[in-house]
Order: C-alpha cells, then sequence, then structure tokens
C-alpha cells in the first residue's frame, strides 16, 4: 500500500485557503501563548534524564514564580533522583478543554535546568506552589521533598495543526499571559448563540473568505478572535482582529462591536 504525505490527505476535509487578504491578522506572539497555558493549569509531564541517560517522563504538579516552573518533588521518586544528579529537565503543558481531537488542542514544552531556589527567593517559591497546588502544604515540609526551579530558556508553542512557533527563554520571561482568553467563554458562547450573522460578515469581509457560508468563533484573546468558517472549498480557521488590542475581559464587547461595525 503506497504511504500518504502531507500533500495526499485522502477522505481528509480540506482547509480552504483564504480568497482575500485578512484585514488584521494580529495574534498572540508564541511566548505569550505560552505563558498563556503554563498560566492555565497545574499539571505537567517532567522530563528527566535517568542515570543512564535514558529519557524518563513523570507527571507533576507545578506552580508558577515569574514564568518559571516551581516543582515540588520526592526523592523517593524516580525523577526526584533524576533532578538531583542531572538538572536537565523540561515540562510539556497542555491546555485544559481539549477540543475532540486531542492534538488539535495546545500545549508547550518548557526547556531548560532546574536549580534550587536560594534561601532569599525559597519563601516565593514554595508559595507559588502552594497557591497552585494546596494540597501541597501537606507535604512540601517532609525532608524527601524538594522545591526546584525549572529555569526556562527554551520554548516550544504548538497551537494546533500547522500553527506552531519556538521562541527563546528571555522572550517567554518578558511576555504576559493573556488576559482575555481564560475568561472568554462565556463571551464565545453569546457570539456563537447571537451574533452569527456579525460572526460571518466578519469572516467575508475581514477574515479572507468572502465565500464563507457559516461562521463560529472558536477563541477571543487580547488581540482578536479566531473564528471558524464553512466554505463550498471546505474549512478553516481565520483570523479577525481588533481596532486596538484590549487589557481586559470587560473590554471584549466593545471590541466586538467595532469590528461588526467595520465588516457592516
Amino acid at each position: 500500500m503506497a504511504s500518504r504525505d502531507h500533500g495526499d490527505p485522502g477522505d481528509a476535509p480540506t482547509i480552504a485557503p483564504p480568497l482575500t487578504d485578512v484585514a488584521n491578522p494580529a495574534r498572540p506572539s508564541a511566548a505569550e501563548e505560552a505563558r498563556t497555558v503554563a498560566a492555565s493549569t497545574n499539571i505537567a509531564t517532567l522530563a528527566t534524564l535517568s542515570a543512564e541517560g535514558d529519557p524518563w517522563a513523570s507527571l507533576v504538579t507545578y506552580g508558577l514564580l515569574d514564568g518559571d516552573p516551581v516543582l515540588c518533588v520526592s526523592r523517593m521518586a524516580e525523577h526526584g533522583r533524576n533532578l538531583m544528579r542531572d538538572a536537565r529537565a523540561s515540562v510539556s503543558i497542555v491546555a485544559p478543554n481539549p477540543p475532540e481531537d486531542p492534538l488539535a488542542n495546545t500545549r508547550i514544552t518548557l526547556a531548560g535546568a532546574v536549580r534550587q531556589p536560594s534561601p532569599e527567593e525559597l519563601p516565593a517559591a514554595r508559595e507559588a506552589h502552594i497557591a497552585a497546588v494546596p494540597a501541597a502544604r501537606y507535604y512540601i515540609e517532609y525532608s524527601d521533598f524538594t522545591v526546584w526551579l525549572l529555569a526556562v530558556d527554551r520554548v516550544r508553542w504548538v497551537g494546533g495543526y500547522g500553527r506552531m512557533d519556538s521562541t527563546s527563554g528571555a522572550e517567554y520571561h518578558s511576555a504576559s499571559s493573556d488576559p482575555v482568553s481564560t475568561n472568554a467563554a462565556g463571551a464565545i458562547s453569546h457570539l456563537n448563540d447571537d451574533h452569527g450573522q456579525a460572526l460571518l460578515d466578519m469572516a467575508q469581509r475581514l477574515g479572507g473568505y468572502p465565500d464563507a457560508t457559516a461562521a463560529r468563533c472558536e477563541r477571543a484573546d487580547r488581540y482578536g478572535l479566531d473564528i471558524r468558517v464553512s466554505t463550498p472549498r471546505g474549512w478553516a480557521v481565520t483570523r479577525v482582529g481588533y481596532v486596538d488590542p484590549i487589557d481586559s475581559i470587560d473590554d471584549l464587547r466593545l471590541a466586538t462591536v467595532q469590528l461588526a461595525q467595520l465588516a457592516r
């Protein structure tokens, strides 16, 4: 049987390219996306190196201190012993509320080296971990547990099929998490339930899909909307950026009203 590559999708649905330029494709940077995913959960997969140099993956919890994951792990666990021996590590973090297809979900990898916080840093590191993982207050004092900071120096962000980028630790640390996307579920439902025609207008006149026949909002962030469109040529997800970036979920209504007015 002949193998299939990306040029032969077989019976997969066709992703339609835009027919016109997207008016404003502004979206978060890879660093901003990564900070948002890191702040959205407290669960990660930790990758360490065994004494033999083999990769070892484990489920862990974490908090964040200035963007760096704060781990609290036991030396009774293999990953705890691995970190004592070799500081190189990475964590894989998956955004919560995944879609039906897990590979369409957003996820990140943060890589670097762990270190124990200095005496001056330790109170803040402990507080950050307990704030994210309240159950840790019961074991963080145990003698076999160690608090580690993963100093991030490399970041990989994947936003689903065909959307991915890498960034540096410096860019990651200078970015901030998105103040809108994690609180936008209700607003997105409202847009889809009550303003479908406005979304279709945006997709047709601002999003590059004048042949769109239906449109639904999939995401809202500080820069704009991701809108999934249906066309006679197949489906796609397009970008419609606001007139100006917003700083709060409270600003989302005005920003979308401005887009609707532009699209009309």
